[in-house]
């Protein structure tokens, strides 16, 4: 299936008038793309699937097995993670009581620290699954004991954010660790602990901030919960993100305005016109933050995709709802500019700030891979990017773990 060509939406002196003859076409609680409803009810399963953040048993075998056999791109993929300082055996981890962090992390009190050792847990902890060499595991185990030891709270206006970053990455480490290493992790407990007191918390309320800011969040939450087994904060992270991703990507499905978070109280066009960093007009895959920049987008969009894949991994494909549909199109949309497409006049005032990321391969691999749909754009942004590394904050190799890996 070819990606469906963007239509212009109504312009902004339209936009009241439409929302008077379709009054709520621009709730979070209305029908999504396609006319599909959202999947109804509790989605945590009966039983957890481990390791299940993000990625699985056969998807860890299917890389092992590419590695092993010194195939490309995994074995550039690998070799580049085991090269970078993420996985070096000589890492002394940095803990601190409190992390404190302002806007774009000023002051930075040891928030760059913990989102590097927080990777790094989870680097060490697929180095180990893929080597079998105990060196990894133990200092994965090193790592996120330091701070299980330490850590109490998170301060200052990005501390949810931060969290979520964090967060993100400690769950899937301790996945790995605790479901496939049989060497021991004594501390164990006091890390699963820490998850429940201190980011979970944080995290799980959600923030009216940029989409991006939320879908972190709601990502770290429900690789917490996984990892902890709480249904109850499975169930209620799922429903927050079903909404955020629904007022995240724009459908034209949509109606004339785009989905809002109802806490928001973005009540008027004009309102969700400057929350949409003045975009007028409103396309399929357009996001939230497309005129803001491509950095933020390109984090709200894999934060989607990472709940997508521990989502069907744990039983309930969210890939086929409107969320495999947002995801798809945003994907498309930004990589087609990110490729080096000019802008047109009416998007972003004919002006975007490009930097998407390598957040392609795991949106790419289900929508186009698994479910079949054409996705040329991002085909071709997802090789030029290959092999995708580690981005600083909250996503690293997935090349590796989900490169053409159907698993």
């Amino acid at each position: 299936m070819p990606i469906t060509r963007t239509r212009l939406a109504l312009p902004v002196g339209a936009l009241v008038a439409a929302l008077l003859v379709a009054p709520g076409t621009h709730r979070a609680d209305a029908a999504p793309g396609g006319g599909r409803p959202l999947p109804p009810g509790p989605a945590a399963p009966a039983h957890f699937t481990h390791p299940g953040v993000v990625v699985s048993q056969p998807q860890l075998d299917f890389a092992r097995g590419r590695v092993a056999a010194a195939a490309e791109p995994w074995k550039s993929a690998f070799d580049q993670m085991t090269g970078s300082g993420y996985a070096s055996l000589d890492r002394v981890p940095k803990p601190r009581a409190v992390v404190d962090c302002g806007p774009g992390s000023n002051p930075n009190n040891g928030c760059t620290d913990e989102r590097q050792d927080a990777l790094a847990a989870y680097t060490t902890a697929l180095a180990w699954y893929i080597t079998r060499d105990e060196r990894y595991a133990k200092k994965s185990v090193e790592i996120m004991d330091a701070w299980s030891a330490v850590i109490q709270d998170h301060t200052n206006s990005n501390a949810r954010l931060q969290t979520g970053w964090a967060g993100s990455s400690w769950s899937k480490a301790a996945e790995l660790v605790k479901h496939t290493y049989t060497g021991g992790w004594p501390q164990a407990g006091r890390f699963a602990t820490m998850l429940r007191t201190v980011y979970l918390p944080e995290v799980i309320g959600g923030a009216n901030a940029n989409g991006n800011w939320e879908l972190v969040m709601m990502e770290a939450a429900v690789g917490i919960s996984v990892h902890l087994e709480d249904r109850a904060s499975y169930d209620k992270a799922i429903a927050k993100f079903r909404t955020r991703a629904a007022a995240y990507v724009y459908l034209s499905s949509d109606g004339p305005l785009p989905r809002t978070v109802p806490s928001q109280n973005l009540d008027t066009p004009e309102k969700i016109i400057k929350y949409w960093y003045g975009q007028e007009r409103f396309v399929t895959g357009l996001a939230q933050e497309t005129c803001r920049d491509f950095g933020h987008t390109g984090w709200g969009l894999s934060a989607m995709s990472h709940i997508a894949e521990t989502s069907r991994i744990q039983g309930e494909d969210l890939y086929r709802t409107d969320i495999g549909e947002r995801l798809r199109h945003g994907l498309g949309f930004h990589a087609k500019y990110q490729l080096g497409e000019a802008p047109p006049d009416w998007l972003c005032g004919g002006s975007v700030k490009r930097g998407l990321g390598s957040i392609t391969e795991i949106g790419y691999t289900a929508m186009h891979l698994r479910l079949g749909f054409e996705m040329p754009d991002t085909q071709r942004l997802n090789q030029q990017n290959r092999p995708a590394g580690a981005n600083n904050y909250f996503t690293g190799w997935e090349t590796l773990t989900h490169g053409d890996n159907v698993s």
